[in-house]
């Protein structure tokens, strides 16, 4: 249902129907032929009515005028309102389209809450004002606080201006009461905005007189010429002030009026309604040329609104992760960057909180990058319902996700939200129509003790999460004093390892692996061991990992395959060429495609038969990827390669995979050999695996013999190989040829009757 229209617009309308410089120029005419007597009353009444109508004219055009720059001082100070981050720069851009677009303003200022001009555009012929404190007087305090509370412009009156001259002042709070952030003001000088308010006619026609609350305050075009007789004063209706003006025509223009006999009167009044006719005609052009402007200027405005609308929407795009939709690494960092300055200021802690998802890339590789990406949006959903004011939430990549808690009053806040982070995983996660169960763990920095800075504070964050994992997993680690000592000398451990393969620096070390049937020495394990020229002899504990972070492995497990394959070489023909040796292989040399290609290559370079080799994996990795796997050790079958499970039992309770992979060798992992002496259940477990391993034609080998109770529990039960240090550590290639030519390796072995 259409609104009904205002008496105003009905008023407009008609004001600029084409009939109505029609009907003016009838109502002149009228006037002359009825008002011919009376010629000097009549004029006098005219000429007053005239006047009286060029005062509401010009009361009306200065009212609108001023209410037009009011809101539109207004509109810049409700912008700096919403973006309160609006540089200097970006402030000065706006002002001086304000100052193009209107081109009556003396200057555009913005002014802080303690009432100094900070901000002004354009600074030529201005440089004086800025630190000028606008509350000059109480009655100018107590008006811009008013101002500041309610929200309302206000209007300053003429004042003499810092920068010469009279003017008044439009202010525009920015906000209200304590969000206030001073104000937006528009400085007008009386002679310009005169001028472009009243046209030429007027200026030449008439001197004006402002009255503020009754008293004279600028007065425009003073003269000697102006009449006594004839004036009016009309009231302006301006917010906050009390404005009036006195208009008194010029006696040209009076003179203009009157005619000397009744005959001129009709022709005099004949022209005036035509010229007003003409006048009108023209103002009516003019105001619908106004129209038009203002409603491009309205389209302009809506269009302009769009574009911000759009460049906000981008920008949320730029500062989000879209798989995940929590915000991203570097929005993150940007805001860590930010609530760091805040803390310093407020002496107030932070906390940064590195999250990384357990086994996630196992997953991710063994059930698709599919499963992988739904598993971190359920992550990302469970995580994002902890953020709040003080929690930022974000996705780093990879498996990666990132906390900020502000305001941090003690270690207790941190521990609570860790303890929140740990309910969002306990619960499965219903991926693909089954459930999931995952855990994380998680490194904390805690500003400003870990770090001043934000990249600081993530580097330290991600040394603490290094050392959680070390540590295993599903855990927590703050960062403390003596982690960076830590981090730099495996850096430089990391380091020396990417020199270690050209310097050849690696050597391998060889533990006997007993035959319990046989009492003598038929195969051993080779363990790599590092060299180093600073540090010594290293065991692989110290840099296989960094191997494995850096790619290195598939390199160093190369060198493993070909150096055992020299070995071999070198015992051939020897008392020793009987031996096998066992190398170990990691995951990732499982998933090179050349894995099989490089062993059959060394085998063959070194002239040895492929059952003297033997290869080990661990459990763990042999189910990973199972039908990549079944293809690769298939594939090392075929050439004649032995192939052994290791740390078998741990971590898993399917054993289908037995059924299907060409396996030959069982090893049971060292925690159960630890206790069998001693516990029923190690004991129970044991004799089932070597049974197991004999029913499914496997042999079967014990790590971690350490004393001859083991040994003996393990013969009396059928196991077919027994290792560990009871038997020999490993030792250099020429201390186990030394040990076997002289029986040293079986005498320290206490043997039984049953041996």
């Amino acid at each position: 249902m259409s609104k009904p229209a205002s008496a105003t617009r009905i008023l407009v309308r008609g004001l600029l129907s084409p009939f109505f410089p029609v009907l003016i120029l009838l109502l002149f005419l009228t006037l002359a032929a009825v008002l011919r007597h009376g010629l000097e009353q009549q004029d006098d009444r005219q000429i007053n009515a005239n006047l009286m109508n060029e005062a509401h004219a010009m009361a009306n055009g200065l009212e609108r005028e001023f209410i037009i720059h009011a809101q539109a001082i207004q509109r810049m100070a409700q912008r700096l309102a919403a973006s309160p981050e609006t540089s200097q720069a970006a402030w000065r851009e706006d002002a001086r389209h304000y100052l193009e677009d209107f081109g009556v303003y003396q200057a555009i200022e913005w002014i802080d809450r303690d009432f100094i001009i900070r901000w002004l555009e354009p600074i030529a012929g201005n440089q004086d004002v800025i630190g000028f404190n606008v509350a000059f007087s109480e009655e100018r305090r107590r008006a811009l606080e008013s101002s500041r509370a309610s929200g309302t412009f206000d209007i300053s009156g003429v004042i003499n201006l810092k920068q010469g001259g009279q003017g008044l002042v439009i202010y525009a709070p920015v906000d209200t009461g304590k969000a206030n952030n001073g104000f937006v003001a528009g400085v007008f000088r009386m002679r310009v905005l005169t001028q472009q308010m009243l046209s030429s006619r007027v200026l030449e026609s008439f001197s004006i007189e402002l009255l503020s609350d009754g008293a004279p305050t600028y007065q425009l075009k003073p003269s000697d010429d102006t009449s006594e007789v004839f004036s009016h004063t009309e009231p302006v209706n301006l917010p906050t002030l009390n404005w009036s003006f006195t208009l008194r025509p010029t006696k040209d223009w009076v003179q203009s009026q009157r005619s000397d006999w009744p005959a001129m009167t009709f022709g005099s009044l004949s022209l005036l309604g035509l010229l007003t006719s003409l006048t009108t005609l023209l103002v009516q052009v003019i105001l619908k040329r106004n129209q038009a402007l203002l409603k491009t200027r309205r389209e302009l405005e809506r269009e302009i609104d769009q574009r911000k609308t759009i460049q906000l929407d981008v920008a949320r795009l730029e500062s989000t992760d879209t798989l995940t939709g929590l915000a991203n690494r570097r929005f993150f960092m940007e805001d860590l960057a930010h609530t760091l300055s805040i803390a310093d200021r407020q002496m107030r802690q932070v906390a940064l909180v590195l999250l990384d998802l357990d086994r996630f890339q196992m997953l991710n590789d063994s059930l698709g990058h599919q499963f992988g990406d739904e598993l971190l949006i359920k992550v990302s959903e469970r995580l994002n319902g902890l953020s709040n004011e003080r929690i930022l939430v974000a996705y780093s990549g990879g498996d990666e996700f990132m906390l900020c808690q502000q305001q941090v009053d003690s270690v207790d806040d941190v521990i609570h939200l860790l303890g929140q982070v740990k309910q969002c995983f306990e619960a499965p996660y219903e991926i693909q129509g089954q459930g999931f169960n995952v855990t994380a763990t998680m490194g904390i920095a805690v500003y400003p003790h870990s770090g001043l800075d934000a990249d600081t504070l993530l580097r330290n964050a991600d040394i603490a999460l290094y050392r959680a994992k070390d540590q295993g997993r599903n855990t927590y680690q703050f960062y403390t004093e003596g982690m960076q000592d830590r981090e730099v000398m495996r850096l430089e451990l990391d380091k020396d390892l990417s020199q270690a393969l050209r310097n050849d620096e690696f050597v391998l070390f060889y533990q006997p692996q007993l035959d319990l049937d046989r009492s003598e020495i038929n195969s051993v394990e080779a363990l790599i061991r590092w060299q180093h020229p600073r540090r010594g002899l290293l065991s692989p504990v110290d840099f296989i990992p960094l191997a494995e972070e850096s790619g290195r492995i598939t390199d160093i497990g190369r060198w493993v395959v070909m150096a055992a394959c020299r070995q071999l070489a070198r015992w051939q023909g020897t008392p020793y060429e009987h031996l096998r040796i066992a190398v170990n292989l990691s995951g990732r040399e499982l998933d090179d495609d050349e894995l099989v290609n490089h062993i059959r290559e060394a085998l063959e370079s070194e002239n040895v038969p492929a059952d003297r080799l033997e290869v080990e994996l661990t459990e763990e990795v042999f189910i990973q990827n199972i039908e990549r796997n079944l293809n690769q050790l298939s594939r090392l079958q075929q050439l004649g390669v032995h192939l052994a499970i290791d740390d078998f039992g741990v971590g898993y309770s399917s054993l289908g995979y037995l059924r299907d992979f060409p396996v030959d060798v069982l090893k049971i992992d060292r925690s159960f050999i630890n206790e069998v002496t001693n516990r029923h259940d190690d004991a129970v477990i044991t004799r089932a695996v070597i049974n197991l391993a004999h029913n499914l034609g496997m042999d079967v080998v014990a790590e971690g013999v350490e004393t001859e109770a083991q040994l003996t529990f393990l013969k009396n039960n059928h196991c077919d190989v027994a290792q560990g240090y009871l038997i020999s550590r490993p030792i250099p290639a020429a201390k186990l040829e030394h040990a076997m030519a002289d029986g040293s390796l079986l005498k320290r072995i206490a043997v039984t009757s049953e041996l």
